[in-house]
């Protein structure tokens, strides 16, 4: 049984909570989606299909608290392996609070290389993609137990 203090620190990483995602593939944000709707439902999930339109939205909620993303899974390959590198350094590069959110990088890549960079460039987590609709159930279940029951997500800090 949680403690007081530990469902405070739940509810408060639920609060007004979204996720980011993006990825280019119509396939697997359906199977993301429904996923998160499944393990998650108290998060809004909101889908960027390409870098730029992640971007842009990025930019738009810089100064709106209320809409940013407590979390941005990416995929690496948008299409390509070049475009996930260059969207997570140009979000890095941004602002805070923007360059502060967590970012779970899912990628089909197993490349020791790959994984080695991502972190290296300052993603939180990297996750291989599952191949069924199971195993992507099982992923957000730990995704939620983790990140949004577990772990302290930071508070904002705007730049002025």
């Amino acid at each position: 049984m949680k403690s007081n203090n530990e469902q405070v620190k739940i509810k408060a990483n639920f609060n007004l909570a979204k996720v980011l995602v993006v990825d280019d593939s119509d396939d697997h944000w359906h199977l993301i989606q429904k996923a998160l709707k499944t393990c998650l439902p108290e998060v809004a999930s909101v889908r960027a299909s390409t870098p730029e339109q992640a971007l842009a939205m990025l930019k738009e909620w810089e100064t709106q608290e209320w809409e940013l993303p407590k979390q941005i899974l990416l995929d690496l390959y948008l299409p390509d392996r070049k475009d996930g590198w260059r969207i997570l350094k140009q979000i890095k590069a941004m602002p805070a609070p923007l360059n502060q959110i967590p970012i779970v990088m899912l990628s089909s890549s197993t490349d020791n290389y790959d994984i080695l960079d991502a972190y290296q460039l300052g993603v939180s987590s990297y996750l291989v993609k599952p191949g069924s609709y199971e195993e992507w159930l099982a992923y957000f279940q730990e995704l939620r137990a983790y990140w949004w029951e577990t772990t302290t997500l930071p508070p904002l800090q705007f730049t002025v």
